[in-house]
């Protein structure tokens, strides 16, 4: 018996999903939870495996398409013959002119009939030459009269979103004369549309800059005393814990008695209220191969030294392993990125909305520090020093409240006095 292979539902807002990468081709064998695909949607990157374990016979959906959920995507088990004869359940990418155009010029393929010999490829575009759009911009286009063949398009593959349509209508392109409407071609060595994250990202990074004036603060943290405890507890706290110990979760400690103190560091303002958390959800920035992904440490103030350092590296893992869920990377209520590991100075990173705040962890370098005792002499001594950047919303946080949040992070770093057993 075949079986339908269907595009998941990774949330429950998602309600549709592109096929990223076919990990296996038809006339393979596949077993039972073995990678099949990778999909990309509005929250998460992931990889699909296999339902059951045969042979994929048939994939319907090619990589870069973009699919409504529960759309049969590829058919494991019976044989090619079979699958043919069934209706395809791919999600329409096309224009309504060019839906119509294949319609008419593809046949519907009755059980025992033959195909019609004649090519498709003489009466109707190919499949990859269709406009990719969803059935929302392809009802606005049909509203605005638009052909969806002079929008360009900034999703996956060059699909036209939701934006790109509503871009178009405010243009003048849009009322231009057809004539007046050809662009003379752009000279360049390669042109790679946006994947389906990186316009995520843009569109989102794009947003946050329009809603929140953005101040940050730089502080110079000695991390002197952190540096000699993690060279001394590593390799134990490792053996114990089965988890290795990073810098990590000694700034999520300290930024979380930060905010305990601070608490408006960690609000967000709703419907010009200040909405103040109960919990603490550390969104955790974790750099990918191919973009961006901010998995959630969720009520942080919960958490041991342990369970905090253990949650974080499990998080990173599975982020770039596609092991994440949609609920793993959203409703974090302030966000760490750590631009350190690629050994920047400092760094003045982007709110991520709606959050009214981000912390930018930076390289940890060397330095000649100036060191003053208890009776006032200077001394010059080599320290481990970082710099920490807090982005933070202005509208919300007043620069004394982020100024004292600060303070009080330093401090806990630089004199740190907690057992991290």
């Amino acid at each position: 018996m075949p079986t339908d292979v269907v595009m998941p539902q990774m949330g429950e807002s998602i309600f549709e999903g592109t096929i990223t990468k076919w990990l296996k081709k038809a006339g393979d064998a596949v077993e039972k939870d073995e990678p099949l695909f990778e999909i990309s949607t509005d929250k998460v990157d992931a990889e699909i495996p296999s339902p059951i374990s045969g042979i994929l016979t048939e994939i319907k959906t090619p990589e870069g398409a973009t699919v409504e959920v529960n759309t049969v995507v590829a058919i494991i088990g019976g044989n090619a013959s079979d699958t043919a004869q069934s209706a395809p359940a791919i999600k329409s990418t096309a224009s309504p002119a060019a839906s119509d155009s294949l319609k008419a010029a593809v046949p519907q393929v009755q059980p025992k009939q033959k195909a019609p010999t004649q090519s498709v490829a003489q009466t109707a575009p190919a499949i990859g030459e269709v406009t990719r759009s969803s059935p929302l911009v392809r009802r606005i286009a049909r509203e605005h009269s638009i052909d969806l063949a002079l929008v360009a398009g900034t999703g996956s593959n060059g699909r036209i979103c939701k934006d790109d349509i509503l871009s178009y209508i405010d243009s003048p392109a849009s009322r231009a004369p057809k004539a007046q409407m050809a662009a003379p071609q752009v000279p360049a060595s390669e042109i790679v549309p946006l994947t389906r994250m990186r316009a995520i990202i843009a569109q989102r990074m794009v947003e946050s800059k329009q809603i929140s004036p953005h101040v940050h603060t730089v502080y110079k943290v000695d991390m002197t005393r952190i540096v000699q405890i993690r060279a001394e507890q590593k390799d134990p706290f490792e053996a114990r814990h089965a988890v290795k110990l990073t810098y990590m979760p000694f700034i999520a400690t300290a930024v979380i008695a930060g905010l305990k103190k601070f608490p408006i560091v960690n609000a967000s303002l709703v419907d010009n209220s200040i909405y103040y958390h109960a919990n603490i959800n550390l969104g955790i920035a974790v750099a990918l191969d191919w973009g961006l992904i901010v998995p959630v440490v969720r009520e942080a103030e919960q958490l041991s030294f342990v369970d905090l350092g253990r949650t974080i590296n499990d998080l990173a893992v599975r982020a770039r392993t596609k092991k994440l869920t949609p609920d793993e990377v959203g409703g974090s209520t302030i966000s760490l990125t750590n631009s350190g590991v690629f050994g920047d100075i400092f760094s003045t990173p982007i709110i991520n909305q709606p959050e009214s705040a981000i912390l930018c962890i930076s390289g940890l370098h060397k330095e000649p520090v100036v060191i003053t005792d208890s009776a006032g002499n200077d001394t010059i001594a080599i320290r481990s020093m970082q710099h920490f950047t807090l982005g933070f919303d202005h509208r919300l946080i007043d620069g004394a409240d982020a100024c004292q949040f600060m303070l009080t992070l330093k401090r806990a770093l630089e004199n740190w006095n907690l057992e991290i057993v």
